[in-house]
């Protein structure tokens, strides 16, 4: 099959939400440059940062009218210059950008394998999801067997592998979730699953950590979420990754760090990471494909949409209406 001209892609057409990316059908297809792949999308994945950059809300996020999504998997079909591997022909999954399209480019170098017997929609999240995940436990959080971790937002793509990674490493989990996904954390292993959307949910932690706090927070809330993350953290140990603002922004002092939350308060961006520390990223990237080889982490279906209702997905993962992985297939 060749390659066509144009091509069905989504378009952000302004910064007042997802509700404004448009379907158009005459899309030019990129060519692969220097260091470059050229893939044909089997299937897009969708995050929470496609949603902040909808709303413009995404530091240095693009300007519209641009072609949204950054994450996909799928096929090789055209190779740029300098670039010995992958091959023609070979599954891959990465990051780059216009990924809600028929065709993406992605750079040779960050174009990971689809591991054997998976399919491309499973391999969503191998290079956003679950490094965001490993990276807030291990590197950043130093989780270690007998401690205590609060998971936010744990029925999320993020969050599913979270659970599973911190059980792995012999933490006791603390998951928060909406009611009618509280089954689903549970079957990853969570120990105690609370209601994201009432009640005292410091007061709830503190009840079942005896009034010790938790020694870690993986924290995607924001807004009265990350209040929350610093009030049941240890004083002095504790620490709270901060890796997603799903609840708006929420202010920190310096005063507050002194008088109020003693804790160790640190930002992931998981995009930065592989920029700014390639060494670490790499390191990630070896230990999940231990966890992979050990079955800690396994393969999930993605709920799937088609390309054009792109807007629809969005939309219901704002509203946090969703479970686990989403994919747009093309």
């Amino acid at each position: 099959m060749g390659i066509p001209t144009t091509m069905r892609a989504l378009r952000q057409t302004s910064l007042d939400g997802p509700q404004d990316m448009r379907l158009i059908t005459d899309a030019p297809v990129p060519s692969p440059g220097r260091g470059e792949v050229l893939i044909r999308v089997t299937a897009a994945g969708v995050n929470f940062a496609d949603v902040s950059k909808a709303h413009g809300t995404f530091a240095g996020g693009p300007r519209p009218p641009y072609p949204a999504g950054f994450e996909a998997a799928g096929e090789v079909v055209a190779v740029g210059e300098a670039v010995t591997v992958p091959q023609l022909g070979a599954r891959v999954v990465g990051v780059g950008s216009g990924a809600f399209a028929e065709y993406m480019v992605l750079p040779a170098a960050a174009a990971v394998p689809v591991p054997a017997g998976w399919t491309e929609q499973q391999a969503l999240g191998l290079v956003v999801n679950w490094p965001t995940a490993l990276a807030a436990l291990k590197p950043l959080g130093g989780i270690a067997a007998g401690q205590v971790v609060l998971i936010h937002a744990a029925a999320g793509g993020t969050g599913q592998a979270a659970v599973r990674m911190a059980k792995h490493y012999g933490a006791t989990v603390i998951a928060t979730a909406s009611p009618g996904k509280h089954e689903t954390v549970l079957a990853l292993g969570a120990d105690h699953v609370l209601d994201s959307l009432g009640g005292d949910l410091a007061a709830e932690v503190m009840e079942l950590t005896g009034g010790s706090g938790v020694d870690l927070v993986l924290e995607s809330a924001g807004g009265a979420g990350f209040e929350v993350s610093l009030a049941v953290a240890k004083r002095v140990t504790g620490r709270v990754i901060v890796y997603g603002m799903a609840g708006g922004e929420a202010p920190l002092t310096n005063w507050e760090l002194v008088y109020k939350h003693q804790v160790h308060v640190i930002g992931l961006n998981i995009g930065v990471l592989m920029q700014a520390a390639p060494q670490i990223f790499g390191e990630l990237m070896g230990e999940l494909s231990a966890l992979i080889a050990a079955g800690v982490l396994a393969p999930t279906r993605p709920t799937v949409y088609e390309l054009a209702d792109g807007p629809k997905a969005l939309t219901e993962l704002e509203a946090r209406a969703t479970v686990g992985k989403l994919a747009l297939l093309p």
